[in-house]
C-alpha cells in the first residue's frame, strides 16, 4: 500500500508532508449455575410457544419467512490440568462447577505450557472460565512473592460495559481466594483517587485497548512494577478487531510487547474468540505471535427457535412511486411491546442510537394503554449515555427490574446477562457470527430461547429473510484487518518513540511498512533521528494523534442550551450527519432538535421539542482515482483496485413522519466538505457492452446508479463489513477512468480492506448484486433491491432492468476463478459493527455531474 498522506488528525503537525463452520448449533448454556434462577421455573412458556403468540392477529403470521429449530446438545466434560492450584480448583467448584468443558481444559492447558491460545467457541460456552482457571492460579502463585505480587495480568476488552461485568464476575469467582487475587478496572471512568492503587497493588487489571493505548502505554514508568511481573494479556471478545479499529488495536499490541520486553516481561497472551474461520490466523495478525487454536466447542446449549420476520407492505408510497414496507423500528417496537406483556424478559438490539430510543419510546406509550405498571420495566441502552446512567441501567437488567430493553451493540458482547427468554434483532447486523452472538444473549441461564430478525427494508435483508441457507448453513470468515495500513501504522511508531526511542531492531515487531514511514515522519518533525533511534520531537502527546476506533477529532458535546446540562456526546466523525442544526436527536426517551452545531468548540446546543418527525442527513459525494495498484480485464471492461480521494459534504436532511417514514420536506444545509484518502474498488464498461447489454445513453446512468445502490447493499455477505463501513459513487463517465465507472470504497482513511475483499470476490459479490435485483417482485425498483431512503439524488435515476442486463454483461467477461481455489463463501465475522449514532446504514449522495452515491462513514 502506498504512503500517501498521513491522517487527518496529524494534518496541523505536518506542514508540508503533504474455516470452522456455522452449523445449526449454537451454544446457549454455561457450565456454570445461574446467577439467578428463573422467575417462573418450569411454568415458563417454551420458545415455540412464545413465537405463536406474537404470530397471532392479522396477517401477522404470514410475516415469518423462516423458522430454524435448534436442538438442545449435551456437553463433553474433562478434569482441569493438574498444574491449577486446588484453591483455584476449589473456587470453582464453590461456584457451582464441578468438571471444566473439554474446550476449557485444552486451552487452559496451552495457557500453562506458555503458548498464547484463541478459544474460538460459541456463545455462553464458558470462554471466561478457560482463560481465568490458569490466570486465578498463576496469580496465586505471584502472590507468594516477597512484594505480593509477583504475577499479574491484564484484560482488554472492547467496552466498558463489559470490562465492568467481567470484573464483577472475576470478584465473584475469587472471593474465596481473599486479597490474594485484586481485580480492578481501569478506565475512563476509574476515579482518580483510584488510579495509583490500581497501578500499585492490583493483580488482575481490567481495560479496554482506548485505556491501554492512551493512558497505560504512555506512562509505562508509573506502571513498571505491574509490567515487570505481567505473565498474561487476555483479550476478550477478539473477533470485535477488524477493520481500521482491529488494525490499531494490532498495533497498540505490539507497542505493549515491546515496553513489555523494556521490563523484561513476555506475557502469554489469551484470547476468546466467537466461532469464526481460521481464529488462530487472524489472533496471530492481531498479536503479531504463533497462537494455538482450541474451536472444538465442548458446552452443551438449550434450545433454540430462530424465525426470520418481514414486516408488510404499506399503503405508502417511497420515492419514485416504490412500494414501501413497515419500519423494522415499528415491528420491532411492536415485538418488544408483546414480548413485555407476556412478561417475557428481552432485549431488542437495534442498529443506530436513535432506533434504540425511539422503539423504547414506542413501546413504553403502548405499555401505558395497557398496563400502568408495565412502561417503567423498558428502557433504552446505548453509548453515549453517562456512566452512572449505563451502570444504573445495567444493574436493573442483571436485577430482573427491567423486562425489556432496546439496546445498540454497546450491549452486545459477553455481558452475562442470565434469565433473558427471548431476542429481538431489528435489521441484520452486518455480520452472520454478529447475529449469533446478539441472538446468544438469551437462553444463558441453559434454558430454551427465541431470537427473532425483523428486516429491514433493504436489499441485503430482504434477501436473507428469503435465504435462509445464507444465515443458516454458511461459514463464517476469519477478520479482516490491516496493521501496515499507513494512516494506522504511522502515528503508532510516534507513540512508541514517545514511550522509548525507537531502533532498527524494533522494525520487525511493527511490520515491512515500518521503515520506509520512519523518514517520512522525520521529514513531517514528528520524529528525529539520532545515533540511538528515533525520538519524539513534540510538546504534545504522541498517542493523542489518533483516536484507535477510527472516529478522529473530538466528540462533540450535546449540550441543553436552556440549563448548560451535558447530555451526552457524539462521535466528531458522525456529527455533520448526526447534530447538524435542525436534527431530532433523542436521549433517554427525551427528543431534542439542535439548535445549533458549533463545529469550532465541538459543541451541539439543543432544546427539548416534540416533533412528529425524524431527520436524516444527506450529502454528496465526488470520487477520484490516485492511483491503480491492480487492474484486471473483464471483457473490454476492467475491474480496477487502488487509491482514491473522496470528498464528500453534507447538504441537506430530510424530515420524515414517525412510524411511516413519509417525507415531510427537506431543508438546505451549509457545512464544509470532508475528505477521505482511501482504497476503492471499482468496475468500467465499454460502448460495446452497453450496446450489447441494450443500456443506451437515457438508462445509463439509472443502470449504473441502481448496481452501485445493490452492490453495496450486498457486500457485507462478502467482507466483514457493514454498510457504514462502506460508501460508493456511481458515473456515466468518469473522468479519470473516461469510462462508465462504478465505485465502492472504504470508509476509512488508508482503507480498512473491504474494497480490497470485494476485489478479489467481485464475480460472486456481483453475481449476487445482479440476482437480487432480478429476483425482487417490483416492477422498477425499491428498497429491498435497487433504492435506498438515503440517496442524494432522490434515487432518481434508477433503473432495475437495465442494471440486470448492465450487470449481466459485465460478468459475461469474468475470468473463471482457478480451479484450485474453493469456492468463495460470504463472508461474515463476529463483530458488533459500530454503532451508527444518527441513523441505519450509511449516508448516501449525489452530485450533480454524477448518477449516484453513497458515503461510507468512519463509524
Amino acid at each position: 500500500m502506498a504512503f500517501n498522506h498521513l491522517p487527518a488528525a496529524m494534518h496541523d503537525a505536518l506542514g508540508a508532508l503533504s474455516v470452522t463452520p456455522v452449523t445449526h448449533s449454537v451454544p446457549m448454556a454455561m457450565n456454570h449455575r445461574p446467577s439467578r434462577p428463573p422467575e417462573s421455573g418450569d411454568t415458563r412458556p417454551s420458545p415455540g410457544a412464545v413465537l405463536d403468540r406474537l404470530a397471532t392477529g392479522a396477517n401477522r403470521a404470514a410475516r415469518i419467512t423462516h423458522t430454524e429449530h435448534l436442538p438442545p446438545r449435551a456437553g463433553r466434560h474433562a478434569v482441569w490440568p493438574d498444574r491449577i492450584r486446588p484453591e483455584v480448583i476449589n473456587a470453582i467448584r464453590t461456584a457451582g462447577i464441578e468438571h471444566p468443558w473439554a474446550h476449557q481444559a485444552a486451552a487452559a492447558e496451552h495457557a500453562l505450557d506458555g503458548d498464547s491460545v484463541v478459544i474460538a467457541t460459541g456463545t455462553a460456552s464458558g470462554k471466561s472460565l478457560a482463560y481465568l482457571a490458569p490466570v486465578l492460579s498463576t496469580l496465586l502463585d505471584g502472590a507468594e512473592a516477597a512484594n505480593g505480587r509477583g504475577a499479574t495480568a491484564l484484560y482488554l476488552s472492547p467496552t466498558k460495559a463489559l470490562a465492568a461485568d467481567q470484573c464483577r464476575s472475576v470478584k465473584g469467582l475469587a472471593a474465596p481466594l481473599g486479597n490474594r487475587i485484586r481485580p480492578a478496572v481501569y478506565d475512563g471512568d476509574t476515579p482518580f483517587e483510584e488510579r495509583e492503587w490500581v497501578r500499585q497493588y492490583a493483580t488482575y487489571v481490567l481495560t479496554n485497548p482506548d485505556m491501554l493505548h492512551r493512558g497505560i502505554l504512555p506512562s509505562h514508568p508509573r506502571w513498571s512494577s505491574f509490567l515487570r511481573a505481567l505473565r498474561y494479556v487476555v483479550i476478550d471478545e477478539c473477533h470485535t478487531y477488524r477493520g481500521v479499529f482491529g488494525s490499531h488495536v494490532a498495533q497498540v499490541l505490539r507497542r505493549l510487547r515491546r515496553v513489555c520486553a523494556r521490563y523484561g516481561s513476555s506475557p502469554v497472551f489469551l484470547l476468546a474468540s466467537a466461532t469464526s474461520a481460521q481464529p488462530a490466523v487472524a489472533a496471530g495478525r492481531l498479536t503479531g505471535l504463533p497462537v494455538r487454536e482450541v474451536a472444538d466447542d465442548a458446552s452443551p446449549r438449550g434450545e433454540l427457535v430462530f424465525a426470520l420476520w418481514e414486516p408488510p407492505l404499506t399503503e405508502l408510497q417511497g420515492e419514485q412511486g416504490a412500494p414501501v414496507r413497515r419500519t423494522a423500528t415499528a415491528e420491532t417496537a411492536d415485538l418488544l411491546t408483546d414480548l413485555t406483556v407476556q412478561g417475557v424478559r428481552s432485549v431488542a438490539f437495534v442498529r443506530s442510537r436513535r432506533g434504540a430510543e425511539l422503539i423504547s419510546v414506542i413501546a413504553k406509550e403502548r405499555l401505558a394503554e395497557v398496563d400502568r405498571s408495565l412502561p417503567p420495566r423498558v428502557a433504552a441502552y446505548r453509548g453515549g449515555y453517562l456512566p452512572e446512567e449505563r451502570r444504573a441501567l445495567e444493574r436493573a437488567l442483571h436485577s430482573g427490574e427491567l423486562l425489556g430493553l432496546a439496546a445498540t451493540t454497546a450491549l452486545e458482547l459477553g455481558i452475562d446477562v442470565s434469565g433473558l427468554d427471548a431476542v429481538v434483532i431489528a435489521g441484520y447486523p452486518g455480520t452472520r457470527a454478529s447475529l449469533w452472538q446478539q441472538a446468544g444473549r438469551a437462553g444463558r441461564s441453559g434454558q430454551g430461547a427465541l431470537a427473532v430478525l425483523v428486516a429491514r427494508d433493504d436489499p441485503l435483508d430482504t434477501f436473507l429473510v428469503h435465504h435462509p441457507e445464507a444465515l443458516f448453513h454458511r461459514p463464517v470468515e476469519s477478520t479482516v484487518l490491516d496493521p501496515d495500513n499507513p494512516y494506522v501504522l504511522a502515528p503508532h511508531l510516534c507513540a512508541a518513540a514517545a514511550e522509548h526511542p525507537l531502533t532498527e531492531s524494533d522494525l520487525a515487531l511493527f511490520g515491512p511498512a515500518a521503515a520506509d514511514l520512519l523518514p517520512q515522519l522525520e521529514g513531517a518533525g514528528l520524529l528525529r533521528r539520532r545515533a540511538s533511534g528515533w525520538y519524539w520531537t513534540r510538546r504534545e502527546r504522541a498517542a493523542d494523534l489518533t483516536d484507535i476506533r477510527g472516529e478522529g477529532g473530538s466528540p462533540v458535546r450535546i449540550v441543553e442550551a436552556g440549563t448548560g446540562r451535558l447530555l451526552g456526546t457524539v462521535d466528531e466523525s458522525a456529527a455533520h450527519a448526526a447534530v447538524h442544526e435542525g436534527a431530532v436527536h433523542l436521549h433517554m426517551g427525551r427528543t431534542y432538535l439542535v439548535r445549533e452545531l458549533d463545529l469550532k468548540d465541538s459543541v451541539a446546543l439543543v432544546e427539548e421539542a416534540n416533533p412528529p418527525y425524524s431527520t436524516t442527513a444527506r450529502d454528496t459525494t465526488a470520487i477520484s482515482v490516485l492511483e491503480t495498484d491492480t487492474e484486471v480485464p473483464w471483457g473490454d471492461g476492467r475491474l480496477c483496485y487502488g487509491s482514491v480521494e473522496v470528498t464528500n459534504q453534507v447538504v441537506s436532511f430530510l424530515r420524515r413522519r414517525l412510524i411511516t417514514g413519509e417525507v415531510l420536506g427537506e431543508t438546505k444545509l451549509d457545512l464544509p466538505p470532508r475528505t477521505l484518502r482511501t482504497r476503492a474498488v471499482w468496475w468500467t464498461v465499454t460502448e460495446d457492452q452497453l450496446d450489447a447489454a441494450r443500456v443506451n445513453p437515457e438508462q445509463l446512468g439509472g443502470a449504473l446508479h441502481a448496481a452501485e445502490h445493490a452492490s453495496i447493499g450486498l457486500l457485507p455477505l462478502f467482507a466483514t463489513c457493514d454498510r457504514w463501513d462502506i460508501g460508493g459513487v456511481s458515473v456515466p463517465l468518469h473522468p479519470d477512468t473516461l469510462l462508465p465507472t462504478v465505485f465502492v470504497y472504504d470508509g476509512h482513511p488508508g482503507g480498512a480492506g473491504f474494497a480490497e475483499r470485494a476485489f478479489h470476490t467481485a464475480r460472486e459479490w456481483l453475481t449476487a448484486t445482479r440476482d437480487a435485483i432480478a429476483s425482487c417482485e417490483c416492477d422498477a425498483g425499491c428498497p429491498s433491491c435497487i433504492q435506498s431512503p438515503k440517496c442524494g439524488n432522490g434515487n432518481d435515476p434508477l433503473h432495475k432492468r437495465g442494471a440486470v442486463r448492465l450487470l449481466t454483461e459485465l460478468l459475461r467477461g469474468a475470468p473463471e476463478p482457478p480451479a484450485q481455489d474453493p469456492p468463495v463463501e460470504p463472508s461474515v465475522q463476529d463483530r458488533p459493527a459500530p454503532e451508527d449514532p444518527a441513523e441505519d446504514g450509511g449516508a448516501e449522495a449525489g452530485g450533480t455531474d454524477v448518477g449516484g452515491a453513497e458515503a461510507g462513514g468512519a463509524g
